[in-house]
C-alpha cells in the first residue's frame, strides 16, 4: 500500500501478532475520552463490518468523518508491519475537517489516487484526530508519505510521545481493518444466546425444548438464537406446541393458556309432568326425558314447562358416569277474583255449570275464561263469557228481564178472575193486577148478577197487558 499515498490503520506487527485484533486504543491510549469522536471506513465497506476486500491494484478510497472542527491523520498499518501515511500527504495537505463534514481520500478530481500494491493479508486504516496540529515530522515524512518506523509497537510509541503533549481531551482515534488479495474474512463468531421465558396457565406444567426437558414452568433458560420446538405438558391438559424464534441478546415469552383435556359424562333428565324444556348452562338442550353427554365439571340446569314454577339445579358431572335429575315441577296457583251482581238481587249464578250461590257474589277462581249463568225465577236467565286475569278482579251485572207477562185487569163490579181454568184472584174496588205465563191464555170474569165473561188474550213475555172488561147484568 505504501506506493498509493498510503491508507489506512492499525494492526499486528510481526509474526507474534498476526492473530490479534489491535483497536485504536491499543495504538494511543486516552485514558480520558473526551466528546471529540472520528468514524473512518473504506469504498467498499460503508457499513464498517471490516470485512471488505481488495484485490492487488484496484483503487481504494478512505472516508473520514468527525464530529468537531479537528485535524485528522490517517495511518496505513501493511500486513507486512509496514507503515504509511496517508493523510497529510505531498498531494493534499489540507488536513483540517469540519465538525460533522465527511471527507473522502482522494477526493474527486485529485491529481492522485490510491492503489493497492500488496502484500497480501490484513490491513488496517488508523484515524487519529485532534483539536491541535500534531508534529510528525520525527516519524513521518510527508512528502514521501514514508515512515520511519516498522511494527505496530514502533508505531504506538512514536504516537505516544507525540499526542502526549495534547491534553487527553481533546483528541480521539478509530480505525478500520480490511483484506488485500486471496485472503478471505474470518468465518463469522458463532451464534450468540438469547432467553426463553415460558410461562403456563395453570403453571407447573414440563418444558421440552428441541425434545429435551428442561424444567417447569414459570421458567426462563438461556438458548443458542434461531428456531427452537417447545413443547409444554401437564396431566389433565391437551400438550401445547410451538415454533419460536430466539434472537441473540433478547427474551422471547411463550405465555399459552392450556386447554383441558375432553373428559365427558352423561346426565339424565325426566320431570313430573313431563315435556318440560331443559337448559344447560342457558343453553335449550331438549326436553324430558332426554340424556345429555356433558363435560367433566359443574353444569347449572333450568326446566321450564308452561304453568309451573322453574326448577333449577346445579350438579356435577364425572367422566364416565351417568347422573340423575328428576324433579317434580310445582304447578302456578294463579287466580282472579270474579263478582257478580243482578237486578233485581237474590239471582243464582252458574260458573262454568256448576252452582255457587247468589247474587251479590265474589268468586276466586282460576285464571282464564268462564262461562256465568244468572237465572231468576220469573226472568230470563242471563249468560256471559269472562276473561279472568291472575290477580285482578272482573265484575259481572246481569240486568235481568222479566219472563212473565203483567194483566192490569179493570171489571166494573167485584169478581172472580180464572185464566185457563185456575182461579187468578178477585178484583178489589174493580182491579187486578197479576204476573202470569206468557201465552194465549183463557181468561173467565164471574160476578154475581152478571153474565159470565170468556175471552182467549194473548199475553206476551214480559209485555203489559191492560184489559177492560165491561159484565152484562142479568134481567
Amino acid at each position: 500500500m505504501r506506493k498509493w499515498l498510503l491508507l489506512l490503520a492499525l494492526l499486528l506487527s510481526g509474526a507474534a501478532m498476526a492473530q490479534a485484533t489491535i483497536s485504536p486504543q491499543g495504538i494511543i491510549v486516552n485514558p480520558t475520552p473526551g466528546d471529540l469522536s472520528v468514524v473512518v471506513w473504506v469504498d467498499k465497506d460503508p457499513g464498517r463490518s471490516g470485512n471488505a476486500v481488495y484485490r492487488i491494484g484496484e483503487p481504494i478510497r478512505i472516508s473520514v468523518k468527525v464530529n468537531r472542527d479537528a485535524y485528522v491523520y490517517l495511518f496505513n498499518v501493511n500486513a507486512d508491519g509496514s507503515i504509511d501515511l496517508i493523510l497529510p500527504n505531498n498531494y493534499d495537505r489540507n488536513n483540517r475537517l469540519r465538525a460533522g463534514q465527511v471527507r473522502t481520500f482522494p477526493p474527486k478530481g485529485a491529481r492522485y489516487e490510491f492503489t493497492i500494491t500488496g502484500p497480501e493479508g490484513e490491513n488496517y486504516v488508523l484515524a487519529l484526530a485532534s483539536l491541535r496540529p500534531l508534529s510528525l515530522g520525527e516519524i513521518a515524512d510527508v512528502q514521501s508519505g514514508s515512515i520511519n518506523l516498522r511494527g505496530l509497537r514502533n508505531l504506538s510509541k512514536s504516537l505516544s510521545i507525540i499526542v502526549r503533549p495534547v491534553p487527553n481531551r481533546e483528541w480521539a482515534s478509530a480505525a478500520i481493518r480490511y483484506y488485500v488479495g486471496r485472503h478471505a474474512p474470518p468465518p463469522p463468531p458463532p451464534p450468540s444466546n438469547g432467553t426463553l421465558s415460558v410461562e403456563s396457565s395453570p403453571d407447573g406444567a414440563k418444558v421440552y425444548v428441541d425434545g429435551s426437558y428442561r424444567g417447569r414452568t414459570p421458567l426462563a433458560i438461556g438458548l443458542r438464537a434461531g428456531l427452537h420446538e417447545v413443547e409444554l405438558r401437564l396431566d389433565g391438559y391437551e400438550p401445547y406446541r410451538a415454533r419460536v424464534q430466539i434472537r441473540a441478546g433478547q427474551t422471547t415469552r411463550l405465555s399459552p393458556r392450556l386447554v383441558r383435556v375432553a373428559r365427558n359424562g352423561s346426565l339424565f333428565v325426566d320431570s313430573s309432568p313431563q315435556g318440560a324444556q331443559v337448559y344447560v348452562d342457558g343453553e335449550l338442550s331438549g326436553r324430558t326425558p332426554v340424556q345429555l353427554v356433558l363435560g367433566e365439571g359443574v353444569h347449572d340446569v333450568e326446566l321450564r314447562l308452561e304453568g309451573y314454577e322453574p326448577y333449577r339445579a346445579r350438579v356435577q358431572i364425572r367422566a364416565g358416569q351417568t347422573t340423575r335429575l328428576s324433579p317434580r315441577l310445582i304447578a302456578l296457583v294463579r287466580t282472579g277474583t270474579l263478582e257478580v251482581t243482578s237486578t233485581p238481587d237474590g239471582a243464582e249464578v252458574y260458573v262454568d255449570g256448576s252452582y255457587r250461590g247468589r247474587t251479590p257474589l265474589a268468586l276466586e277462581l282460576d285464571a282464564g275464561v268462564h262461562s256465568v249463568e244468572v237465572r231468576l225465577d220469573g226472568y230470563n236467565s242471563y249468560k256471559a263469557r269472562v276473561h279472568l286475569r291472575a290477580g285482578e278482579t272482573a265484575r259481572l251485572h246481569a240486568r235481568l228481564a222479566s219472563s212473565k207477562a203483567t194483566l192490569d185487569l179493570s171489571v166494573n163490579a167485584e169478581a172472580q178472575v180464572f185464566l185457563d181454568g185456575y182461579f187468578l184472584g178477585k178484583t178489589k174496588n174493580g182491579r187486578l193486577t197479576a204476573k202470569v205465563s206468557p201465552g194465549i191464555r183463557e181468561l173467565v170474569v164471574i160476578a154475581p148478577g152478571y153474565r159470565v165473561y170468556v175471552d182467549n188474550v194473548r199475553l206476551d213475555a214480559g209485555g203489559y197487558h191492560k184489559l177492560i172488561v165491561q159484565l152484562q147484568r142479568i134481567r
